[in-house]
């Protein structure tokens, strides 16, 4: 297919060691109120790899090829319902892709399973929020234009790239270090099925926690409409933007396809997704 990534050794990336997001531990965490954090490794060829009970929030960089960076980097949330993180499907591989195109991978490892009494995104925001300062902060180290660093999200993860999308004018949490003092907004996102946007049964509005505005940064969307997460999200957002005078969105909803598919190939044309992301983001210069 046509978004096939060739992993050829020049193109492989080699990614840091994972960089600890919070030097005195994440804030509001209880103290074991959770495990030991899991690798789960997939059951089948069909399942996933995930991993549980994440506590001590990490990024990993993986750095674009001297060869074809073009100085973009895009912070990675992996889906799983903020219970679990689908990992692998919808992280490494998803870096990797990044690095075939010029641009520098940042995996994030939120926190998970959901916190009691803190609603589902909460945490995981802190963590995205702080990933971005730091980004932002190491933007020279890591040969970045620290103004052309987007997110990209898959279900959960895109109901997070989307929170971090329309949250940014004030941080969640209080100053660690100069890492804060860095704007914590992505320049750009892309949404592959994002979840939590609408209800199951009443689509035609957006959850109250979405505040979009003439701020926000463009959105590329993917979804299928088959997904049990309803592609009426994808769609409602778009409109959202669009009436609030963001430009350079744009919207794809496919016929089929379902949901969680992440990287992988399949006969569905939803699996086309990353030549789409990849040519709009020439568009809009990212590239």
């Amino acid at each position: 297919m046509a978004f096939i990534i060739p992993f050829g050794l020049s193109l492989m990336a080699v990614p840091s060691k994972e960089i600890f997001l919070w030097p005195s531990g994440a804030p509001g965490e209880k103290k074991d109120e959770f495990g030991s954090e899991t690798i789960i490794a997939p059951k089948s060829k069909s399942d996933v790899q995930r991993i549980s009970n994440v506590s001590q929030p990490t990024i990993k960089i993986f750095p674009a090829p001297e060869s074809i960076a073009n100085g973009t980097a895009v912070l990675v949330c992996p889906g799983g319902a903020y219970n679990i993180l689908a990992i692998e499907h919808e992280g490494v591989d998803a870096c990797k892709w990044l690095n075939s195109i010029g641009v520098t991978a940042v995996l994030l490892k939120y926190r998970v399973p959901r916190r009691k009494d803190r609603l589902k995104h909460v945490a995981p925001l802190q963590d995205a929020q702080r990933a971005m300062g730091i980004i932002r902060r190491e933007s020279r180290k890591w040969n970045i234009d620290p103004d052309k660093i987007g997110i990209l999200g898959f279900s959960a993860g895109g109901n997070l790239a989307v929170m971090a999308c329309t949250t940014f004018d004030s941080r969640s949490y209080a100053k660690v270090d100069s890492s804060d003092d860095f704007s914590c907004r992505p320049d750009f996102a892309i949404l592959i099925y994002p979840a939590y946007l609408v209800g199951r049964i009443e689509r035609d509005f957006l959850f109250p926690e979405i505040n979009v505005t003439a701020d926000c940064p463009p959105c590329f969307f993917a979804h299928a409409g088959d997904d049990h997460v309803p592609a009426e999200g994808s769609i409602l957002l778009y409109l959202a933007l669009r009436k609030a005078g963001v430009v350079g969105n744009e919207l794809h909803v496919y016929p089929d396809g379902g949901h969680g598919y992440g990287m992988r190939e399949s006969s569905n044309q939803v699996s086309s997704w990353p030549t789409r992301a990849k040519d709009w983001m020439n568009a809009m210069r990212w590239l």
